[in-house]
């Protein structure tokens, strides 16, 4: 069972959280500051409940703040909810200046709490497998798989594939929807392979007009063409004892296919304008997205050269088709931008993470990437919203709390239609949108912060700092 840990000198509050939250979580009671850290120190629980008077100072919060610092030093990702009366809101807001996850104000209401404790057991696991990734791509990086991550049977099998064609000098086909990472993938079967201390060489076939990829490929002579005024190698040839990657090999023109063909027959090629052989050493790892088999039916694909390129073939999946690995790349994605901008974020709201689950992500892994990298820039919480993301730009304007008929994304409620943007700037329409929701949020909970900040996705602490922001007071 999850643990937590209950410090409050209080005989009558820990007896009423034993027997409240006893079915839910491992209960473990302190009632002072020694034994709270003692029992920290050997059990690690993910979540702490902490009174700020202690003994001997009941009556001030000193020894509740010293126990938090100690506690935070020692394990800073523990999410530990102050306990505190109404009139020491002020040091129950230093406490989450100093770490704290959340405060809570005596008198207990254990569904209210219930829910804190929830939201505050699951934001610890998303940070624990935060961690376990992180430990998972330094070890991938040591095994040559570096910048691939997945857990569905799909990407295992991806793995596997890796793992027995990398060391076999044979070409490789990689095949998959755009943004899939198969250039990742290539990378990767070449740092677990015998060429691994040479060069991977990648051309984009499709980016290259046709007229200028032979060159790009095979290189030219001085005076091959108008402004060829010195010799040039191409990409095969620094591709020399390496791997040469050819992305987007569907869209080679039937031309060059030819040429492409005799290389890899006699691995021989000849500079455009000249007529000397050249002998060149390097492994062929291609990819394209596009339906091979169709384009050689079609007569746009050369059979024989898909033959030579598709020795081994690996099919990557569509995001949309990897289940949890959404979730979990999104984690990986927002702990190295997190870290990259400087931005304290530590997790993905409710509605957030139900954008992420249901959305169809036509532009696969590299969308996803896109957007975490954007909601780190636009967040102004540690919790990721939906809007950070981008995916409000998707809802349309309905009556608040209604959702789209017609829309198949995910069923977000959007702003009232009698609220108009006309000629606003996008920042002061989100600056207008979210008062409005405050107020509504507020309106619909009777001003009750907690349930208001529930339906909100945000914890209380943001939802107090939004008012704030916005000038709004608690009715």
């Amino acid at each position: 069972m999850k643990k937590l840990l209950i410090v409050d000198d209080s005989r009558e509050i820990r007896k009423q959280l034993k027997w409240g939250l006893g079915k839910e979580y491992r209960i473990l009671l302190a009632e002072s500051v020694d034994e709270a850290l003692k029992l920290f120190e050997q059990h690690s629980p993910e979540v702490v409940t902490l009174d700020l008077g202690l003994p001997p100072d009941i009556d001030g919060a000193t020894e509740g703040l010293r126990c938090l610092q100690s506690m935070l030093q020692s394990q800073s990702m523990t999410k530990i909810i102050v306990l505190s009366g109404n009139e020491d809101h002020a040091n129950a807001l230093a406490a989450v200046g100093m770490g704290a996850y959340d405060y809570y104000h005596k008198p207990i209401d254990l569904n209210e709490l219930k829910t804190i404790l929830s939201r505050a057991f699951h934001l610890a696991g998303l940070e624990a497998e935060n961690l376990r990734l992180q430990s998972s791509a330094s070890q991938n990086e040591e095994n040559g798989y570096s910048g691939i991550f997945g857990q569905c049977p799909q990407m295992q099998q991806v793995f596997a594939m890796i793992k027995k064609v990398a060391s076999i000098d044979v070409p490789v086909l990689i095949l998959g929807e755009s943004g899939t990472g198969k250039e990742v993938v290539a990378r990767a079967i070449h740092n677990r392979g015998i060429r691994k201390d040479f060069n991977v060489v990648a051309i984009n076939c499709g980016a290259i007009p046709e007229s200028l990829l032979e060159s790009e490929l095979f290189g030219h002579e001085k005076g091959a063409f108008t402004g060829a005024q010195s010799r040039v190698q191409g990409k095969v040839e620094y591709a020399e004892g390496g791997t040469l990657f050819l992305d987007e090999i569907g869209e080679m023109a039937p031309l060059l296919q030819v040429k492409l063909l005799r290389f890899l027959q006699e691995k021989i090629i000849q500079r455009v304008g000249g007529r000397e052989d050249i002998p060149v050493d390097t492994r062929i790892v291609a990819a394209t997205n596009v339906d091979i088999q169709e384009s050689i039916k079609n007569g746009e694909f050369r059979e024989d050269l898909y033959y030579r390129i598709g020795v081994i073939a690996i099919e990557l999946p569509p995001l949309r088709d990897r289940g949890d690995d959404i979730e979990l790349l999104a984690n990986i994605f927002l702990r190295r931008f997190g870290q990259e901008f400087g931005r304290k974020v530590r997790g993905f709201s409710s509605v957030a993470l139900r954008w992420l689950r249901t959305y169809d992500w036509p532009g696969n892994v590299r969308e996803l990437e896109n957007k975490i990298k954007r909601a780190v820039v636009m967040a102004e919480s540690p919790i990721v919203e939906a809007c950070d993301l981008g995916f409000e730009e998707k809802q349309k304007t309905v009556e608040a709390g209604e959702f789209c008929e017609n829309d198949t994304s995910p069923q977000v409620p959007t702003v009232a239609n009698e609220y108009s943007f006309v000629g606003m700037t996008l920042k002061d329409a989100r600056r207008q949108v979210e008062s409005v929701l405050l107020q509504q949020a507020l309106e619909r909970s009777q001003g009750n912060i907690l349930k208001a900040a529930e339906e909100l996705a945000v914890s209380r602490p943001t939802f107090y700092d939004l008012l704030k922001k916005h000038g709004l007071h608690q009715s």
